[in-house]
This record gives C-alpha cells, sequence and structure tokens, in this order.
C-alpha cells in the first residue's frame, strides 16, 4: 500500500477546514510516527561529524531549488519526518541538558497544532476573535501571577530578545516623551546621549535592541555584580548619580535568571534605586520567570511587581514550543507609541464598534494566535502543575551540584539557583580550556549527551575560562540519568587527558 493511499490525502479539500480537516492532520501525524520510529537515533543528537551530518541532510533534500513537481503531500512529510527522525534533536532524552529549551508539553504541541489548523491573527478581530480573547484572557492572568494590578497589560512575542527590544522601544519613547522629545516622530536625535544600564552579564539582547534603537550598543551601560553573579545595588545607585547630568538614562535592565547561572538580581533594591532616580525598571525574566509557578521557589522573584515591563519565556521555564514569550507592562497605556490606525485594519469607528485587537501593542502585524498552546497548559496543569515540574527539575539540579562536590576532578563554578549547573573538568599540566571545551564536543559528536558550554571568571577574578554547564528543564530526567552522565563525562575526560599527555597530543600546558 503506497504512503499516499495510507495517509488523508485523498480528501476533496487540500485545506485544514475546522472538524474532520483537524481530525486528519492528527491522524497524519500518527501515521508518520509509526512510519519514522525505528529510523530514529535514541540520543539526544545523532553521532559523527556536524559537517556530515548536515551535508547527509541536505543531500536528502535534493538540488537546492524548488521542483518543477511536487511528489504529494504524504511523500514529502515523511521524507522530513525521516530526516528529522535521523539527524534531529531529541529534547524529550534524559541526557539533553545543553540550553534553555524544554521537552515541550504534548497538551501544548497538538495547541500549536490547532494554532497553525485556525491561522488566526492576533491584529484585529475579525481575523481571529476567539483567539483574540485567549490571548487578553492570559495576559491577563500572567499580569496577576507577577503581581501586577488591573492597569496591566501585555502581549505575546516570537522570543525573549524580540520582548526585551519591544520595552526598551517603550521605555525609550516614555522617557523621551517626558523630555519633551517625540522620539517615533522624529527620531533620537532631540535625547540626549541615551543610556541603558544592565548587568556585566545581562543577556547579548540587550546591546541588540540598543542598537537596533538607534542608541548603539556602547549606550548599554554595564553594572558589577557580585560573587553570586547579581547586580550590586550600590554600584548602580553610584552610576545613576554619575550619569544623570551628561547622560539620559532610558531604562535599567534587572535580570531574573541569567542564561547561564539563572541568578536575579535583587529586584527590591533595584526598585527603590531606579524609583528613586525616576528611571524605568525592566526585569528581563525570560528564564527566571516560570519561579512564580512554585511556593518554593516564588520568592526569589520578590520584587518583580515594581516593575515597569517584565520578560517572559514560557519555551523556557513553562515547557512549551518555540515560541511563547510575552512582555508585560505595568501600565497598559504606555503602548502608546506604538499605537497605529490603518484604514484596511482598524479604523477609528471599528474600534469604537468593538472591532479592535492588538496592533498597536507590538512591531508585528500578522501574529499567530501562540497563545493558544499555553492557555491549553494552564488549563490542563494549573499553577500547582507547573510548579511541581519546575520543582523537579530544581531538585535535580542540586542533586548533579551534589554529585560535582563529591568528585574531585570536578570543579563547582556555581552554586544552583534555579535549574542550570556550571563546573568544569580539573586537571593538571594541561590547557582546561580545551580540554573542557574537546569533552563536550566528543560527548555530543558521539551522540551520548548534549550539555553546555559558557565563559566565567572563575572565582570572579582573571580572564573568562571555558566552562560546562548543565540545563535541566526536564522533570522525567531521574538521579540515575545524571549519574549515568557523569560516569560518561569523567570517561570521556578521562580519554581526552590522556590523548594529549601523549608525545603528539596538542593541547598547551595550562597556565592556571
Amino acid at each position: 500500500m503506497s504512503a499516499e493511499s495510507v495517509l488523508p490525502w485523498g480528501r476533496a479539500s487540500r485545506f485544514a477546514g475546522p472538524g474532520a480537516g483537524w481530525s486528519e492532520v492528527g491522524t497524519g501525524l500518527a501515521q508518520l510516527a509509526a512510519a519514522v520510529g525505528e529510523r530514529h537515533h535514541g540520543a539526544p543528537l545523532p553521532s559523527g561529524d556536524p559537517l556530515a551530518m548536515l551535508a547527509a541532510v541536505a543531500e536528502a533534500l535534493g538540488p537546492e531549488r524548488i521542483p518543477e513537481r511536487g511528489v504529494g503531500p504524504a511523500t514529502a512529510l515523511t521524507r522530513l519526518a525521516e530526516l528529522v527522525a535521523a539527524y534531529g534533536l531529541d529534547l524529550t532524552h534524559p541526557l539533553t541538558a545543553a540550553h534553555l529549551q524544554p521537552p515541550p508539553l504534548t497538551v501544548a504541541v497538538v495547541a500549536d497544532a490547532l494554532a497553525s489548523a485556525t491561522n488566526a491573527s492576533l491584529d484585529t478581530y475579525d481575523s481571529g476573535p476567539a483567539t483574540l480573547a485567549v490571548e487578553q484572557w492570559t495576559v491577563n492572568a500572567l499580569a496577576r501571577l507577577a503581581g501586577f494590578t488591573e492597569t496591566a497589560g501585555g502581549v505575546f512575542g516570537p522570543g525573549g530578545s524580540y520582548s526585551n527590544l519591544l520595552a526598551l522601544l517603550i521605555a525609550r519613547d516614555y522617557t523621551a516623551a517626558g523630555h519633551g522629545v517625540n522620539t517615533r516622530q522624529d527620531g533620537v536625535a532631540g535625547l540626549h546621549r541615551p543610556i541603558v544600564l544592565c548587568s556585566r552579564i545581562a543577556h547579548f539582547s540587550v546591546h541588540r535592541a540598543c542598537a537596533a534603537l538607534g542608541l548603539g550598543e556602547a549606550a548599554a551601560i554595564p553594572v558589577p555584580v557580585d560573587a553570586e553573579h547579581r547586580m550590586i545595588p550600590e554600584a548602580l545607585d553610584a552610576l545613576l548619580g554619575q550619569l544623570s547630568a551628561s547622560h539620559t538614562p532610558v531604562a535599567v535592565v534587572a535580570t531574573a535568571g541569567t542564561t547561564d547561572f539563572g541568578s536575579v538580581d535583587p529586584l527590591p533594591a533595584l526598585a527603590e534605586i531606579t524609583a528613586r532616580h525616576g528611571v524605568w525598571l525592566h526585569v528581563d525574566a525570560a528564564y527566571g520567570f516560570g519561579s512564580l509557578f512554585s511556593d518554593r521557589l516564588a520568592g526569589l522573584l520578590t520584587g518583580i511587581e515594581r516593575a515597569d515591563s517584565i520578560t517572559l519565556d514560557l519555551h523556557k521555564v513553562g515547557w512549551q514550543p518555540a515560541a511563547a514569550s510575552v512582555l508585560l507592562l505595568a501600565d497598559q497605556q504606555r503602548f502608546a507609541s506604538l499605537s497605529r490606525s490603518v484604514a484596511y485594519l482598524n479604523p477609528d469607528d471599528d474600534v469604537e464598534a468593538g472591532y479592535g485587537g492588538l496592533l498597536g501593542q507590538t512591531l508585528q502585524t500578522t501574529r499567530r494566535p501562540d497563545v493558544l498552546k499555553v492557555a491549553a497548559t494552564f488549563l490542563a496543569y494549573g499553577r500547582d502543575g507547573l510548579g511541581a515540574m519546575l520543582e523537579s527539575c530544581h531538585d535535580l539540579a542540586g542533586y548533579a551540584e551534589r554529585r560535582i562536590a563529591a568528585e574531585p576532578l570536578l570543579e563547582l563554578v556555581a552554586p544552583v539557583t534555579l535549574t542550570t549547573v556550571v563546573f568544569r573538568y580539573r586537571c593538571e599540566d594541561l590547557d582546561l580550556d580545551q580540554v573542557n571545551a574537546e569533552l563536550r564536543r566528543r560527548l555530543i559528536s558521539s551522540g551520548t549527551a548534549l550539555i553546555g558550554r559558557t565563559q566565567v571568571r572563575v572565582g570572579g577574578e582573571g580572564e573568562p575560562r571555558t566552562c560546562l554547564k548543565l540545563t535541566l528543564l526536564n522533570p522525567e530526567t531521574a538521579e540515575t540519568d545524571i549519574d549515568a552522565l557523569f560516569d560518561e563525562l569523567l570517561r570521556v575526560a578521562l580519554e581526552v587527558e590522556s590523548e594529549a599527555l601523549e608525545p603528539s597530543g596538542e593541547m598547551v600546558p595550562s597556565h592556571e
């Protein structure tokens, strides 16, 4: 029996209509899964040289041009599914622990397919009325979770970097208006030396946002951090005092959950300082916002309710398929600088009659209803269910921390705050940066485990050193999986070390 006859492509319409059409989407996915199940590599990543893996996928797709004639839906989808199975990433594998990419919840994946099937947009009422109401409900629920009042509002976006950009754009325009400058109309030329202050280890998207907003990356002023990788309030206060006469502070960006350490800046103290100086406080909680799901961990974000804006990513702690980022504003009226009245979308009389949308709260026009998967997850699991998942991951990180402490050849670089563990392999007479980098590459190329890497000033001093990182976001990973990961890591590390110590070894001696 051919694939075309098995899969539901013989129906009258080629489009995913409500009812039977949506059912066929699910049937098609189930049949594809059965067809490619045996081809899955069963590892975090396929084993082999990365360039060879990429070349194999390209070869299977054929010449780099759109074919004159198609092969049919079933053949096309089966081919792609087989490639993903043979050469793709498996976020559900217990030894996948490199990045802030969680395994997606099944309910969220199904709801994500529903979002695609509707193909609704959130810009106007007539582009998707039901999904518009779902987004407003979900944003309000998240705002309440953050401790914001009824004046709050928000909007979904394609990622935390975008939400940070949008927050700083709104902060720039709000600050400029306070100085009598209309940046939307006249640009930033009339704004005297605008700056954004952020932690020295703030996410790089803050610098990119400054560049995109015409401030320049040099406008991102780094604030020192303490031994626990948190912004030092006294240093921020001093900088604001020194710069206020010669610069225009657009915003202070605090981080609630740094990418490398999960550390949280002291939000109550920063809120006091920014309020005293009259500066916008944005909290990049892309990683850490999920702490609010847990009674045990919610205290990490005490003070976030005093922010002017918050970025959060539920495709990190939230177990959503990307993208599921949200920007929350304490005062939704501050979206005003983004407002637009477009004749073919949201003329004023339609808006007054209730046919408006969220076009004026984002830089996007057509915007996918990513909110459906989030709302489905909230309804399915509730705050308690999500909190339990986070606590499982947090406990797992604590277990990994203890395992590192028990291994003489491993060094813990930073204590666990959320679900991230930073450490490195130690050895004598070799360049530790090279050893740790090679160790990670071998784990990946073998398909055994996927762990992360970063650079850290170990002990807070000296040049940044290459370190290894576990980002544990799979609540179904067990302590035995962590033990297996470290056992393999140590085995491979000794292999790398012994090869480097041979006369033909290329690694240079350590300078530590």
